[in-house]
């Protein structure tokens, strides 16, 4: 069959040779401002971004749809391009036959959903880059990921792929349309959701301890290879295990946080974690970086130290700090969004070593380095380093990690040196919302006020600049504002408003929050099912409009929301927030019953409902005993309650349940309140911890 296809595809190229040389149109990619679609360029392939142009175009010329996505700093993306889209003789294929449309999953979540669950739903294991095939209308019938340009791996060869596509689109409509039907069926319950009442305490606790069973006891982490942070359900046992007192669940956490910051996951000369390991000890990273991964890890990473006193994590959370200040700043202010794998056409070329170009730099030093790091003649890795501590994690004396600070730091000026891995500087608000967030609490946490106040020019670069006519947009670049808003976007700069509010009583952050929420009321929200959809109601129009509680790399949308409603309703006092936070968690608290593991972070947002610390300071925020008393609410509380510091004389809401309590003799004191139930006077720091109930 593959040869009669060939034959076909040779016949039909040769007829068309004249009647299709409109066709032959030109790569528009040049057009765009993402650095991943610039990459593409100048491909032969006659790109079309995605776009009413690129569908009518296919719809005009009866072509199949070939769909292709990705982000800038995919390896295997790149494999791709450079292997079949940089090649003369498949891009005649591609151009001859199909209008090839290339995305930015970053810039077009909304998309990339909804074709890698077309990828699922045929059978096949999603991610990128995706390879999918769609009628003119944008409906899939077949799709895959990487596929090389020749037969191997196990995997077709692309041009052969192209050729079998045409031919069955061609030869096979009926087939074609069957799988449409089907594709369709299945699709459109991406915009349902399993609807259930209240989720209890006892589901979040049984859910935690089951997803605790999945972690790997030696090396910290869910399965073996490939192995990904999760933060969302490390977040979810470390809740879980505050509250309940669980020592397992804690230890679960800190094994995996201990773990990853010793492996070669972690960047342990510029700070920062690579997106996923690809061995189950996390010393081989997959080496991109990710604004969104450490921002999640710098959560968690904070919340334990406020917890644990770890020397490590405050480390860890420190150097991240620095190395999103250092290299993650786009023009403007806002947070960059990655760091490519990739450096002079290899992986990894920026970050490993050998064991020579260690000695060449750190002379004297080198032995105790390379004994600290791993670092041998032989290599770790393809005949280099990456650099880790798995194997002597813990710290050497006071003088040695000294030393070992400044080989670091030799090290990485030596680093700098060479040809840096591409940059991706577009400006996503999700992403923003997320690293300001973790920068303000961490901030906060280590009262270091520059750490804060890089989150306060993100925050406003966001609400300037990629604000227009009262509606927020999805990204940034260049001076363009690319996409309408969707409602991750919202979400998670509505926590962001939040955790600056609690952070400076700046009602202006409060504001933003409540004008977010009214625009996801007006426009996103699911009137029939509840729940917020994915997209606007005036957003470009999809096959489907999805909604969906589960958790990606990234927290869902839904969950993430759920949280920030009962945020601003105890900030607030004002119960229509709260119901409306409890009717999300209805709209997916269904879902719990058959497949819990996505929904972590509706499971947080529960808890937080159900069981939320309310810690109110009243006092002058200069004052040091109040600063004291805020700390130590702070580590308390970790990322299960809310704080309201009140200068004296000043009145909380009437539906707070702290409303009318005074200081205690005139010194600064705070209330620990759960539900209407609030504590004693409360005047100094060790009381507050000593007043947090276990259930």
């Amino acid at each position: 069959p593959l040869g009669r296809a060939r034959r076909w595809a040779a016949n039909l190229t040769a007829k068309g040779r004249q009647t299709n040389s409109h066709h032959m149109g030109e790569n528009l990619l040049h057009l765009e401002t993402s650095p991943y679609l610039l990459q593409h360029a100048d491909n032969p392939v006659h790109w079309r971004p995605w776009g009413p142009a690129a569908l009518t175009e296919a719809k005009t010329e009866d072509r199949p749809i070939m769909l292709s996505v990705g982000y800038a700093a995919c390896h295997w993306c790149h494999v791709m391009a450079h292997e079949s889209f940089e090649d003369p003789d498949t891009a005649a294929i591609l151009n001859r036959h199909f209008v090839a449309i290339k995305v930015d999953r970053e810039e077009r979540p909304d998309i990339d959903t909804i074709y890698q669950h077309a990828l699922v739903l045929l059978g096949q294991q999603g991610g990128w880059p995706l390879t999918m095939f769609l009628t003119p209308d944008g409906e899939p019938f077949w799709g895959g990921t990487y596929f090389p340009p020749d037969n191997r791996f196990g995997r077709p060869g692309f041009r052969d792929v192209l050729r079998g596509v045409i031919h069955h689109y061609r030869e096979t409509p009926e087939a074609v349309t069957k799988n449409v039907a089907t594709l369709r069926t299945a699709l459109a319950k991406m915009g349902e959701s399993g609807a259930g009442g209240t989720i209890a305490l006892e589901a979040v606790d049984s859910a935690a301890r089951r997803l605790a069973q999945e972690f790997d006891p030696v090396h910290g982490g869910i399965g073996t290879a490939p192995k990904f942070p999760n933060p969302s359900i490390l977040e979810l046992l470390w809740r879980t295990a505050r509250r309940t007192g669980d020592d397992a669940l804690r230890d679960t956490v800190t094994l995996a946080l201990d773990r990853m910051s010793q492996g070669g996951i972690y960047d342990h000369l510029g700070g920062g974690y690579a997106r996923y390991a690809t061995d189950e000890r996390w010393l081989v990273p997959h080496f991109e970086k990710m604004l969104y991964d450490n921002a999640q890890l710098m959560d968690l990473l904070t919340w334990a130290w406020q917890a644990t006193g770890s020397p490590l994590y405050a480390q860890r959370v420190r150097e991240t700090v620095e190395w999103v200040l250092r290299e993650m700043i786009a023009d403007g202010g806002g947070f960059a969004a990655t760091l490519d794998a990739d450096s002079e056409g290899e992986e990894g070329k920026f970050y490993v070593w050998t064991a020579s170009e260690i000695d060449a730099v750190l002379g004297d030093g080198a032995e105790l380095f390379k004994s600290a790091y791993d670092v041998t003649s032989e290599g770790n890795w393809e005949g280099n380093t990456i650099l880790n501590r798995s194997a002597r994690p813990e710290p050497l004396g006071e003088a040695d990690e000294a030393r070992l600070g400044e080989c670091r730091a030799a090290l990485l000026i030596a680093r700098a040196e060479r040809v840096r891995p591409g940059w991706d500087d577009k400006v996503l608000a999700d992403w923003n919302g997320l690293m300001i967030a973790a920068m303000a609490n961490a901030g906060a946490a280590f009262e270091v006020p520059f750490w804060h106040d890089a989150a306060v020019c993100a925050f406003g670069f966001v609400r300037a600049k990629m604000t227009r006519d009262g509606r927020l947009f999805h990204a940034w670049r260049g001076g363009r504002l690319k996409h309408v808003a969707t409602l991750d976007d919202y979400a998670n700069m509505i926590r962001a408003a939040l955790a600056l509010f609690e952070t400076t009583g700046e009602a202006t952050y409060l504001d933003a929050a409540r004008e977010w929420v009214a625009v996801l009321d007006a426009h996103f929200w699911d009137t029939d099912g509840g729940g917020y959809f994915f997209t606007a109601d005036d957003a470009e129009a999809l096959i489907v409009r999805t909604k969906s509680a589960n958790d990606n790399a990234t927290p869902a949308g839904n969950g993430v929301i759920a949280a920030a409603l009962a945020r601003l309703a105890l900030l607030t006092g004002e119960d229509a927030y709260r119901a409306r936070a409890a009717a999300v968690i209805a709209a997916f608290a269904g879902e719990v019953r058959s497949n819990f593991f996505p929904l972590a972070t509706l499971l947080n947002s529960a808890e937080l409902l159900e069981r939320a610390i309310q810690i109110t300071i009243i006092g002058a925020r200069d004052d040091g005993a109040t600063r004291r008393l805020i700390a130590a609410a702070r580590a308390a509380s970790g990322p299960v309650g809310t704080i309201a510091v009140l200068a004296p004389g000043a009145r909380l809401p009437a539906g707070h349940p702290a409303a009318g309590k005074e200081q205690k003799d005139g010194r600064p004191t705070a209330y620990l309140c759960i539900g209407q139930t609030c504590s004693l006077p409360l005047t100094e720091p060790a009381e507050i911890a000593d007043s947090l109930p276990r259930v």
